[in-house]
């Protein structure tokens, strides 16, 4: 067992998901603890119900500070919040006490990351709905991450096997996400900043490719005019600049060049340009990296699913690839 392992802060996400579930069983795996020390930070009565309901022997082990956790396997040490009343948590239902609570243990993580009392963040899935019935003013992770940290440069990337995403935009309408790739500016933006962080991240000078709006990149305007009006000045100013980038490249071929090894990443334009690609790579194993920040912070790349939540049935594969993740890059400085 190494003596320099990374120390994660886990967030357990919205209680009344498959967040607390997916922590457990992927704490359970003794890997972790040989490369890292993981800190779950939730409520203690919580994955104590959720340890019982699953048939685990794990220890919860509540602490008040980082350096009180024993980290060795079959313990799991966790912050304890104590911010829900376990009895009256209804599984797989929007209420507002776990949002509040989910947005609680976020801002706990963000302040320990900021002090460097933990190396990395790693996030657990949290309920939009839930969320906005608390009052909590942000939509997601990135985006509370992104105001905690007082950060306007952070990018969200997915790595997939060999292939990593960047997306432009994130949580906009599809026609509002449209409208911006006619401002070259905004387009230059989201590639300067996707190209500081790839460059951070991998330690060279990488080759990033811009993905297409239209199909076919356009046409040369016989099949949309985004191309010509936003998205190839910018790639062409990024160049000028001294940026290996390439594009627009047509949307239906450039995730299968990133992934035969042509690019080191792929700027995607709206959320589900980049989602679909990465989740038909490997739906399970898909993993989200929040760049840009002070800190690092890897995620699961999917929901609450309130649906199977409280069943005992999620997989933990995307937890535990979001955690393998974290150890992978906690050592180096993400972002620009």
């Amino acid at each position: 067992m190494t003596t320099n392992r990374p120390l994660l802060g886990i967030t357990i996400g919205d209680p009344a998901g498959i967040g607390p579930e997916i922590t457990l069983k992927a704490l359970k795996e003794e890997e972790f603890y040989r490369t890292s020390r993981p800190l779950a930070i939730g409520s203690a009565r919580v994955l104590e119900r959720t340890r019982e309901q699953l048939g685990l022997s794990l220890e919860i082990h509540r602490v008040k500070e980082p350096s009180e956790g024993r980290y060795t396997a079959g313990t799991v040490d966790v912050l304890d919040m104590d911010n829900i009343d376990v009895p009256s948590l209804r599984m797989g239902v929007v209420q507002e006490n776990c949002g509040r609570a989910a947005f609680e243990y976020i801002q706990r993580a963000a302040e320990w990351a900021k002090e460097g009392a933990i190396d990395a963040i790693v996030t657990a899935p949290i309920n939009k709905e839930s969320l906005k019935a608390a009052g909590v003013p942000y939509i997601g992770h990135t985006e509370m991450l992104a105001a905690m940290a007082g950060s306007r440069e952070e990018m969200t990337m997915f790595q997939i096997q060999n292939v990593k995403i960047f997306f432009l935009t994130r949580h906009l309408p599809l026609v509002e996400a449209c409208r911006k790739m006619r401002d070259a500016d905004f387009v230059y933006g989201g590639i300067r900043r996707a190209y500081s962080a790839l460059s951070s991240l991998t330690g060279k000078m990488p080759t990033l490719a811009v993905a297409a709006l239209n199909p076919h990149a356009g046409e040369g305007g016989l099949l949309g005019t985004e191309e010509i009006e936003g998205i190839l000045p910018a790639v062409k100013r990024a160049q000028q600049e001294g940026m290996d980038v390439v594009g627009p490249v047509p949307a239906d071929s450039v995730f299968h060049f990133a992934r035969k090894g042509a690019y080191d990443a792929v700027l995607s334009l709206y959320h589900d340009q980049g989602h679909i690609a990465a989740k038909m790579i490997d739906f399970e194993k898909t993993v989200s990296i929040t760049l840009g920040l002070p800190f690092l912070r890897t995620s699961v790349d999917h929901g609450t699913a309130f649906d199977i939540a409280g069943k005992g049935i999620a997989s933990p594969v995307s937890m535990m690839e979001a955690i393998r993740a974290a150890i992978t890059y906690s050592s180096k400085k993400p972002g620009p």
